[in-house]
């Protein structure tokens, strides 16, 4: 919740909740923007967008918030994950984990990708139990392999990591489809196109 004071984070929260949403995030940007990222299990849709700016906005006026403009919109396909329920939600999802500092877990490094198997733990001693995803690092004939100075984890190992050593998480997006392709154009020019949807949606207002 970057640059978010508290008070102005439950305002937001309470807001959100009582419309029916997940709050996923809410962020201070440059040139005075105010982002709020929802969610819900339905998905989120322009209309949804709307009706919470349209809230918000009026909110605001009351509670006197200081921003420039309010952009309201869905996570999107590489949506983040932020607090317990959300991991629990996406058991079974491939997802980026970037730890706070090295694990030797993960062969000394901060950052990890595999499919979110579990949680597991005590309330306040949660962890991940994480499946890795197998790393393209073998190489090339005719090429020399460099080792590592740390070891790496075997392919699909199961590790544990402690979710207070998550310092950001985000799921890896998933593509099952292939968009037609027109006649005349090439290959490249589908992936490109493909590589370009974002899968959010977004609705952004000035403040009056």
């Amino acid at each position: 919740m970057a640059g978010v004071s508290r008070g102005l984070l439950e305002l937001v929260q309470r807001t959100v909740d009582g419309l029916g949403y997940q709050l996923v995030d809410v962020e201070r940007l440059g040139g005075g923007l105010l982002r709020v990222t929802l969610d819900a299990a339905e998905g989120i849709g322009l209309k949804d967008c709307e009706r919470v700016s349209t809230q918000l906005s009026h909110l605001f006026a009351v509670e006197g918030v200081d921003y420039q403009r309010l952009e309201v919109s869905s996570p999107g396909l590489d949506r983040p994950l932020k607090g317990l329920d959300d991991f629990a939600r996406f058991v079974g999802r491939e997802i980026d984990v970037q730890l706070y500092a090295p694990s030797a877990a993960i062969g000394g490094r901060k950052r990890v990708r595999g499919s979110l198997v579990s949680l597991v733990g005590a309330a306040g001693a949660e962890r991940l139990q994480l499946q890795l995803t197998p790393e393209n690092g073998a190489a090339k004939d005719g090429q020399r392999s460099v080792k590592r100075k740390q070891a790496e984890p075997a392919p699909a190992a199961v590790v544990e990591i402690s979710f207070s050593d998550v310092g950001s998480a985000r799921l890896v997006p998933e593509l099952d489809f292939r968009p037609a392709r027109a006649a005349g154009s090439s290959e490249a020019d589908v992936d490109i196109a493909a590589m370009g949807m974002s899968g959010s949606s977004s609705l952004g207002s000035e403040q009056t």
